[in-house]
């Protein structure tokens, strides 16, 4: 079939499809899905960071 002889080719080359078509499904599904909110203790830590940047500069 298809000139591939050993079916551990064959079954290498389904399930590499098989990822393919689930990566693609996947990118599809999740394409414009909302970032989940940044947390207050993250903020407070860029604003740390900007502030601590700006002075050495």
């Amino acid at each position: 079939m298809f000139g591939i002889e050993d079916g551990w080719v064959l079954g290498a080359y389904v399930l590499s499809f098989a990822g393919m078509v689930a990566c693609v499904v996947y990118g599809i599904v999740h394409w414009n899905r909302d970032d989940e909110p940044a947390k207050l203790e993250d903020v407070q830590w860029a604003r740390e960071e900007k502030e601590a940047i700006e002075k050495t500069l």
